[in-house]
């Protein structure tokens, strides 16, 4: 049986392109850099509230990446949606939908990553007392 989900990777062609939005545009902390034994290039990422990470590869080997629609995505929290898009936009990633109320008092939205891996946006509605 496992245990826990430790990493999620995702396989991109222009690796620092990619390294720069996790880092610049998500706000992720980027905790390991390494080159696998059958040369794939690996960079490990975590949310600052979150024990799981992204784990970015660039393998060439494999052949070109294909990013399939709907197929799969991240989704992150976030704190402030408004402030989170204008500072995206700002970094020539605009939202690619929404931000769409999400019927619990929050919201939710989609940027596209480089590669065209779509970035699922939650903002929790405020916790009353």
């Amino acid at each position: 049986m496992v245990k826990k989900l430790l990493h999620t990777r995702y396989r991109v062609t222009d690796l620092e392109k990619t390294v720069s939005f996790y880092k610049d545009v998500l706000g992720l902390k980027e905790t390991r850099r390494h080159t696998s034994g059958r040369g794939s290039q690996l960079v490990f990422f975590k949310a600052s509230d979150s024990e799981e990470e992204v784990e970015i590869c660039k393998f060439d080997a494999s052949g070109p990446v294909i990013v399939g629609p709907d197929l799969t995505h991240l989704a992150f929290e976030v704190d402030d949606m408004e402030k989170f898009a204008a500072e995206a936009k700002a970094k020539g990633y605009p939202l690619s939908d929404g931000p769409h109320p999400n019927g619990r008092g929050g919201a939710i939205a989609f940027i596209d990553a480089p590669e065209g891996y779509e970035i699922e946006l939650i903002q929790v509605a405020p916790k009353k007392d």
